[in-house]
């Protein structure tokens, strides 16, 4: 196995990817990824939250790229002659702070909010920032996700259906170009990979794509079967995106990061395929559930990728359940 890539930040160039970290450990900034994941998957407990003592922390990325950090999925901004693109919105408490880290970088009122999928911490700004002006854009599948309210088996939680305000006013089916004064934001639709929604953002000239929740870095992603998720589109999303981008390429995902390297989601690329390929072979084994546990399929990769909020055990269980189709 090939050991992941670990590179430092710096004040003075982009993050690249997560620090050193013991095995079996958490960074600080993979603890508190950690623990906003939980709380998007858990709607009682984010609303309780106190929102006021998270701070929204700005990168630069490139000229007129930025990622911003909060609690839940990272945004991408993006800084065009015409205005601001805003790529998703976290939680509704945060939108003000959002709003102010935005304007910290830029005058450009935020024209689009582009959702990357359905899930609650990517949309839930979505009907404070559309009041103020904001249109927001989805693919297909989110607007109705959104509009008909959920039900997540796995973490047996119901997500009632959003309110109007919040919902997609553009949404698209294969994909879709925004031309924004030198920047060309490109939204491509991966589906089945997270959810049945998804879909990454390429910004050409910039050389940076923002991937949504197809990349959790630093640990074992939550893949939404009951959406129309899998393991087997998670591979084949990540290899469509490897091929999109050269060696200069940076990937804004999900969680984790807040800035990745090509080297760095192959490495996560290689991880889910070698574990889809090892849990095909005990499912067509006919090995149960406990069976496949018992065989740690995860093991070489656990070190790493174990430490976040779902773990090892828990993450074969819920690809295992998907895979058998429930």
């Amino acid at each position: 196995m090939k050991t992941p890539s670990h590179r430092r930040s710096s004040a003075v160039n982009p993050p690249a990817g997560l620090p050193m970290r013991r095995p079996g450990s958490l960074s600080a900034p993979l603890l508190v990824t950690t623990l906003a994941v939980l709380l998007a998957l858990a709607a009682p407990v984010a609303a309780q939250r106190d929102f006021s003592e998270v701070e929204i922390r700005a990168t630069a990325i490139v000229d007129g790229v930025h990622v911003l950090e909060g609690a839940g999925g990272n945004l991408g901004l993006v800084v065009g002659e015409q205005g601001a693109f805003l790529i998703d919105d976290q939680y509704a408490p945060l939108t003000e702070k959002i709003r102010a880290a935005v304007a910290g970088i830029t005058d450009a009122p935020v024209r689009f909010v582009f959702n990357t999928h359905w899930h609650g911490d990517h949309t839930g700004g979505n009907e404070n920032l559309a009041e103020s002006g904001s249109l927001i854009v989805a693919h297909d599948n989110v607007r109705e996700r959104l509009s008909a309210g959920q039900f997540m088996e796995f973490f047996d939680m119901d997500v009632p259906p959003a309110p109007d305000a919040a919902l997609p006013v553009v949404t698209f089916n294969d994909e879709v170009t925004f031309h924004l004064g030198g920047h060309t934001v490109h939204a491509i639709h991966l589906p089945g990979a997270h959810t049945d929604g998804d879909a990454v953002v390429h910004l050409r000239e910039a050389n940076v794509i923002h991937t949504g929740d197809i990349v959790f870095y630093g640990m074992y992603p939550f893949i939404d079967y009951g959406s129309g998720g899998s393991l087997t589109g998670m591979v084949d999303a990540v290899d469509r995106m490897l091929a999109m981008a050269d060696d200069e390429t940076r990937f804004i995902p999900g969680h984790g990061g807040p800035v990745l390297e090509r080297e760095q989601v192959r490495e996560y690329r290689d991880m889910l395929a070698t574990v889809l390929r090892r849990l095909q072979q005990h499912l067509e084994a006919g090995l149960e559930l406990d069976a496949i546990q018992a065989e740690a399929p995860t093991a070489d990769f656990d070190d790493f990728w174990g430490g976040g909020f779902i773990g090892p055990e828990r993450w074969v269980e819920l690809n295992v359940r998907g895979m058998k189709g429930g």
